[in-house]
């Protein structure tokens, strides 16, 4: 944990912050996905998350801009031609996750035996008054 003497009230606030933006499923497939494939277009980027919408994909997008997490280039051609890459900030949280990715390869089966005992428990119905 971080040293509680510089903890402060702005500080709490960003962490707070990043948290909820990096916690959302669409950040993290991001951050993945440039992690993986270095600098990539739009619709390219939009096929290795999946699932994302233009709109989501775009929201994700500036906001991780915002965060300097991510470099956007526009490259003066016609039609447009943008990249996406990820900074060194938005680099080393993707390292970061490798603990996450690495906790669930170590997991996996003990997550999987613990759904299916759970899944298979009697329901327990209780009666409305």
């Amino acid at each position: 944990m971080a040293d509680e003497s510089k903890r402060t009230p702005e500080l709490e606030r960003m962490v707070r912050e990043m948290i909820d933006a990096v916690a959302d499923r669409w950040t993290m497939y991001v951050l993945e996905a440039l992690e993986e494939h270095g600098e990539v277009r739009f619709t390219r980027l939009a096929e290795l998350v999946g699932g994302v919408s233009q709109k989501m994909l775009t929201k994700t997008l500036r906001q991780m801009e915002r965060d300097g997490l991510i470099v956007r280039t526009v490259h003066p051609v016609i039609p447009p031609h943008v990249e996406y890459r990820l900074t060194d900030m938005g680099l080393s949280l993707s390292e970061a996750f490798c603990g996450v990715w690495q906790w669930v390869m170590a997991h996996q089966e003990r997550v999987q035996t613990a759904r299916r005992e759970f899944d298979a428990r009697p329901k327990i119905v209780v009666a409305a008054k």
